[in-house]
């Protein structure tokens, strides 16, 4: 039986003076919304398929319980889960 999870890659992204995360859950929106409202962040902020996540609150995240993943794995996960959007 596989772990169901929210998943935190590390923070590599430049944007607005910080590096930035990406935040998905591997289970459904719902839970990834959940989450997110813990971390502190709104949901006005979601990406469609997940949250970026300031460098800032990385550690908070992964306090919460978070998982860091490497960027290509949490895509593999998000894609497998039938979460993942495609871009238009």
């Amino acid at each position: 039986m596989r772990i169901m999870a929210i998943l935190i890659d590390k923070p590599l992204w430049h944007f607005r003076g910080e590096k930035w995360s990406h935040l998905v859950s591997d289970t459904s929106y719902e839970e990834l919304h959940s989450f997110a409202e813990k971390l502190g962040i709104p949901k006005r902020v979601f990406q469609g398929d997940h949250y970026d996540i300031p460098e800032r609150f990385w550690q908070k995240a992964v306090d919460l319980g978070a998982r860091p993943t490497e960027p290509r794995e949490l895509v593999k996960r998000l894609r497998a889960a039938g979460l993942r959007k495609r871009r238009k």
